[in-house]
């Protein structure tokens, strides 16, 4: 029986995605819920797995083609026999191998598509690496990691006589997501009148409270107590004192949003992606927790959703995880405003009248100006400052 394999729907947001690649050809036997082939859209990589066990009867569209919604991309031969079978085999043994392969062929390894993109760029086969992810699947990191594993060849530059470094370059086309970074940002510099203002925060409860709390909440809520909870709660009650931080331009209207979803940007090696805590007024520190360590792990994986990724009222970047002491970020568009953490350092500072050393950090909130004045943004950051000095504030609600 043929079955036709389409594309997986498209969320609205998305009108289209590009086939990166095959990842069988016609003839190749297919396992049930193998991975045919990679769709990347703007935001994440789709897998078009095998609904059944079979044989690839017909590509009907080519890698790099741009696809929509229930497109039609190949067709599958329920129960077929590969291509490569021997030709002679008796018609009872070729029987008895169709209704093995119908009720369960072998599995290849579960490779993410994020893995498999990165294995495709190093030169690394992922059939070769041990999984480490949940089920058997081989992550992107278990690629960097048998990448720097293996053994480092050098080339000689033929214009030295063999020795020396050579000279290479390699062009790569920009994928989707990238671009799609690239015009989002190009968009919010150009129609946005950004500006960025900045303070700092001393840290030292929020360190207390957590070395005082950390292990104890680590063995109630199966998660470590970090900083985000922590911001990410001081945001929401900031948002709520300050609503037009959470507001948007839409043409002659400022739209006010009276709920609070809060991206939260993670780097991964395709690019930023911004995944989305719904109503995070609503979350507990433990469900703040839990949720970012869940976008951390599927965003390096290359497993987050759109519905992960879409919407998003005020976003929270961190680029102290990376050493950054201090920057600028661009507003995640059409948003109106983000915040950006940095790194925390010891510092000495002036507290009651004395010279003490603190673990200080710097917050930036970039804003579009043309809806947020100064002193709202100023006023903003000093409330998510007063709220992370005295983070007994953030459970009373003052």
């Amino acid at each position: 029986m043929s079955i036709e394999i389409k594309v997986p729907k498209l969320p609205e947001s998305v009108a289209d995605a590009t086939l990166v690649k095959w990842h069988k050809k016609p003839g190749d036997a297919v396992a049930r819920d193998e991975n045919l082939a990679d769709l990347e859209t703007d935001k994440v990589v789709l897998e078009v797995p095998a609904p059944v066990a079979g044989v690839l009867k017909e590509v009907k569209v080519n890698a790099g083609a741009t696809v929509t919604s229930d497109q039609l991309l190949a067709i599958v031969e329920a129960g077929g026999v590969a291509a490569g079978a021997t030709a002679g085999a008796a018609p009872s043994a070729a029987k008895a191998a169709a209704a093995s392969a119908a009720v369960e062929a072998p599995k290849a390894a579960k490779v993410s598509p994020a893995a498999r993109r990165a294995a495709e760029e190093k030169g690394v086969d992922p059939a070769s690496i041990a999984p480490s992810g949940r089920a058997g699947v081989v992550t992107k990191a278990d690629v960097q990691q048998a990448r720097a594993a293996a053994p480092a060849v050098s080339a000689a530059s033929p214009a030295s006589g063999g020795t020396g470094p050579s000279r290479v370059e390699r062009r790569v086309p920009m994928t989707r997501l990238r671009a799609r970074i690239a015009e989002r940002l190009v968009t919010a510099q150009s129609t946005q009148a950004l500006l960025s203002t900045f303070n700092e925060v001393d840290l030292l409860a929020v360190q207390q409270l957590r070395a005082r709390h950390k292990d104890r909440f680590e063995k109630v809520n199966g998660v470590k107590l970090g900083f985000s909870s922590f911001f990410v709660r001081a945001t929401v009650e900031a948002l709520k004192k300050y609503p037009v931080i959470n507001a948007a331009v839409d043409g002659g209207d400022v739209v006010y949003r009276e709920f609070y979803d809060v991206g939260v940007a993670v780097s991964t090696e395709r690019g930023l992606v911004v995944p989305v805590l719904r109503d995070a007024d609503l979350l507990s520190f433990a469900q703040i927790e839990q949720a970012v360590a869940d976008f951390a792990t599927r965003a390096r994986s290359g497993s987050l959703t759109m519905e992960d990724l879409t919407g998003g009222t005020f976003s929270i970047t961190n680029g102290g995880v990376f050493g950054s002491l201090l920057s600028t970020p661009i507003v995640n568009f059409p948003q109106s405003a983000i915040l950006g953490m940095h790194k925390i350092q010891d510092r000495p500072v002036v507290v009651d009248g004395q010279i003490v050393v603190r673990p200080m950090m710097y917050l930036a909130l970039s804003y579009d100006h043309r809806i947020i004045d100064g002193k709202e943004a100023v006023q903003f950051l000093v409330s998510i400052k007063e709220a992370l000095e005295d983070p007994a504030r953030l459970l009373l609600g003052v």
